[in-house]
């Protein structure tokens, strides 16, 4: 499918993209991710929802980053880029393994808002996600003035060929009236236009965005995305949209009460008839970290040297047949000693215990049943009783979750203080790691020379190989430096290196150190420094002779 040499008319008419695949995804404000233990319960609805992406308000994180989860998502974040700054607003993005695959590029523009980019199987299409949280009724003008600004500079950037979806919690009720905004909304949302309603409707106007939660007819239930305290008020003010002439591979919007993670608003659904493309990866750039600590065990070791030996004649075998060249060898080299430590090693599988425990899991359980209990009740009273119930189950759930985080961190606390009072470096720097998790710098984005942020994987990459190619490719100084040559040359041995100096050079290289990008440990080499060397050795005369 082709846009160029249409008409407007014909460009702005309504393309079903033909997928044998539907993707969900969905938009929820779930008050704070700061609370222990939310972002685990995030990620199990969003599993139990099957949502391939989902949009967070309000995550109260401040700066730009991302983090992995033990489950495989990934959570990219935004909020105030002061680290001391209050824990207010704040957006985000958690991605599926199938969005992570799909996943272009990503961008934060501050606490409010957040967008990404994604690989669809149409060719030359992407779609384009903006999560937003948008102020409130009563905020400042100038406040909602700068927000809608700022999102409709960034709407404009967005190319008009690819899928706008602009998805998140707008404070704002637009109401059953489309009357003038027929292209832009339906006759099925709820409440009468607000303030920041018009303002909402305008916005998609401009941009020829259609609001999906008012164009499906629902029941009440399954449209009001937010639920007052006390139960009692029900409004729709999160909403998707996507750009016009896709509309028709949106297939539904919907509330979906039953997900539950003690928020006063709704998880918001969208299905959409559209496959992502997983973008392509290099597999041979990836490193691979084999359990040399297995070595340590004297069978493993000698079951090591034994079949590296094996391989080793055999491979001594075929190099006398053939003439190979010095890449050649090496190759072959390499590709044993790997294959040895898959064999007798295996990859080291990074497992990181799970600090939430099952009676808590019980309980999480049980509040989201208490839920249903509220979303099912008849009367006022059934309702508020229920309600009293569920913040019970939802204090109980608190007061587990932070028992479990005391005892997750005592233990590893308890093994670091042993391990410095003996004097284990190793072990102290191991429970520490395994105590804090793996650090998550602040990313900042890659900007090109005129500095504007540069938000495409490749393209930042291309950013990056231009940077460097321009600071280390400087012309020579005008006037080069006068120094004398020497006078007497260096006794320097240049002879090829014998068996004893490759053993040496193996012997001094230090253990527990990543390795390079052969993938071989240095633990592996010293395993058996007699088999090391026999292959180590023919290798080198051969670099020599060439």
């Amino acid at each position: 499918m082709t846009l160029g040499g249409k008409s407007r008319e014909e460009a702005t008419k309504p393309i079903t993209l033909l997928a044998t695949r539907r993707i969900t995804i969905g938009t929820w404000n779930v008050r704070t991710m700061y609370e222990s233990g939310k972002t685990a319960q995030v990620a199990a609805e969003m599993r139990s929802n099957n949502l391939t992406l989902l949009g967070i308000s309000k995550t109260r994180w401040t700066q730009t980053g991302q983090r992995g989860l033990l489950t495989g998502e990934l959570l990219l974040y935004s909020g105030h880029e002061e680290s001391d700054a209050p824990r207010t607003q704040g957006v985000g993005f958690m991605l599926s393994k199938q969005a992570q695959r799909a996943l272009i590029g990503w961008e934060a523009h501050g606490p409010r808002i957040i967008t990404a980019s994604f690989r669809t199987k149409m060719k030359r299409i992407k779609m384009n996600v903006v999560q937003c949280y948008a102020p409130t009724n009563d905020h400042e003008e100038e406040d909602k003035d700068y927000f809608y600004n700022r999102l409709q500079k960034i709407l404009e950037i967005l190319p008009d060929k690819d899928i706008i979806i602009l998805m998140g919690d707008f404070n704002a009720k637009i109401g059953p009236d489309n009357t003038g905004y027929e292209q832009v909304m339906g006759t099925h949302a709820l409440g009468e236009m607000s303030e920041n309603g018009e303002r909402f409707v305008d916005l998609c106007a401009l941009n020829n965005l259609v609001i999906g939660g008012s164009i499906f007819p629902h029941k009440r239930i399954h449209k009001s995305t937010w639920v007052s305290p006390a139960g009692m008020t029900e409004n729709q003010i999160d909403h998707v949209c996507i750009s016009k002439k896709f509309r028709r591979s949106l297939q539904d919007v919907r509330v979906r009460r039953g997900a539950d993670a003690a928020s006063d608003h709704h998880l918001v659904v969208a299905r959409l008839k559209l496959k992502l493309k997983k973008n392509w990866i290099d597999a041979s750039d990836r490193r691979v970290k084999y359990n040399v600590s297995l070595l340590k065990d004297h069978k493993t070791k000698e079951d090591f040297g034994l079949r590296l030996k094996n391989k080793f004649s055999v491979l001594q075998d075929r190099s006398e047949e053939e003439e190979d060249s010095v890449l050649n060898r090496w190759q072959k080299v390499r590709e044993t000693l790997r294959s040895v430590c898959q064999e007798v090693l295996g990859i080291k599988k990074h497992q990181q215990k799970e600090w939430i425990t099952a009676e808590t899991l019980i309980k999480i359980e049980d509040r989201k049943k208490k839920k249903a209990a509220v979303n099912n009740s008849r009367t006022r009273a059934a309702k508020a009783k229920a309600q009293k119930e569920y913040a019970e189950a939802h204090r109980a759930v608190k007061r587990n979750i932070r028992k479990d985080k005391r005892e997750y961190v005592d233990e590893p606390a308890a093994e670091a203080e042993q391990a410095a009072y003996s004097g284990n470096m190793k072990r102290l720097y191991d429970t520490t790691k395994r105590l804090f998790g793996k650090f998550s710098k602040p990313e900042r984005p890659v900007k090109d020379k005129q500095g504007k942020s540069i938000t495409g994987i490749e393209q930042q990459m291309n950013r990056w190989a231009e940077h460097f190619e321009e600071l280390l490719n400087r012309p020579a100084p005008p006037n080069p430096p006068d120094i004398n040559p020497a006078n007497e040359d260096l006794p320097i041995n240049c002879d090829k290196p014998t068996r004893d100096e490759i053993r040496k050079a193996i012997t001094m290289m230090k253990n527990r150190k990543a390795a390079g990008p052969d993938d071989i440990p240095a633990e592996a080499l010293k395993a058996d420094l007699d088999a090391s060397v026999e292959m180590l050795y023919p290798l080198f005369e051969k670099i020599w002779e060439e």
